[in-house]
């Protein structure tokens, strides 16, 4: 794969943001990926005075979600199809004894189960028919299109559809802390994998429901949370009136 190397803080200033570049970016909680996007192309605008630039991101997280956003910028956002492909990584904590119909905190609690009977030796047993390649079902509540029309539009309206499964790969599934009723988890995953589900999946096979709390992307590929930008210094960075 061509090797696509982001900017670092000292080379914003001088980028050729038209001619294309990579950022890397910490997306807040309670923000659309969206949103970030649109926030980095105003203050791009605003620095080179221009009516459009084009801004893409490599993969989609949850509003509740924070972590790590590839950014392709300029002509670059041609190339966001060679990253389209990474693995990823996520760290983040499940709730036992309640799901929700979104499978995260999004939406409100449609049911409580016991929790009594789970311990850290069984979950972690669970956990096994999870890894590898696997057959999983995505959350009513996502962005894929059923002819045209998002699921989470559907599900909103209360319409409920038979969903397809995919193939993903899980080749990291580990629980670094198990305090009933949160656990908190750390996985290694191929694209497409919705960890909603995996929480949920999770829950049933423990027979008892669980839903996701926390989600924090860590990495896509060889790209590091460790080296993002936090959206507001990076906005400062590139214009510092347009944060106004």
């Amino acid at each position: 794969m061509e090797e696509l190397i982001p900017l670092n803080k000292s080379e914003i200033e001088s980028a050729d943001f038209q001619a294309g570049i990579m950022l890397l970016v910490d997306k807040p909680k309670g923000w659309t990926s969206f949103d970030v996007v649109n926030k980095v192309r105003w203050a791009i605008r605003k620095k080179l005075n221009v009516k459009k630039i084009k801004v893409g991101h490599s993969g989609t997280l949850d509003p509740m979600a924070t972590g790590l956003l590839v950014l392709c910028i300029g002509k670059w956002t041609k190339k966001l199809s060679l990253l389209e492909g990474l693995p990823k990584s996520y760290h983040g904590t499940m709730k036992f004894g309640e799901t929700t119909p979104s499978y995260d905190a999004e939406s409100e609690v449609d049911g409580t189960f016991p929790t009594d009977h789970i311990s850290k030796e069984l979950l972690i047993e669970k956990t096994e028919q999870f890894k590898g390649w696997i057959d999983q079902t995505p959350p009513m509540f996502s962005a894929i299109k059923v002819k045209g029309q998002p699921l989470y539009k559907l599900a909103r309206k209360g319409i409920k559809i038979e969903i397809k499964s995919r193939k993903v790969e899980i080749t990291k599934y580990e629980l670094p802390r198990v305090e009933m009723p949160e656990v908190d988890f750390e996985i290694d995953c191929s694209k497409g994998t919705y960890i909603r589900s995996l929480a949920y999946d999770l829950g049933k096979a423990a027979d008892s429901g669980a839903h996701l709390i926390a989600l924090r992307r860590t990495s896509i590929g060889d790209y590091s949370i460790d080296n993002a930008f936090d959206l507001m210094e990076l906005v400062e960075l590139i214009h510092p009136e347009s944060e106004s």
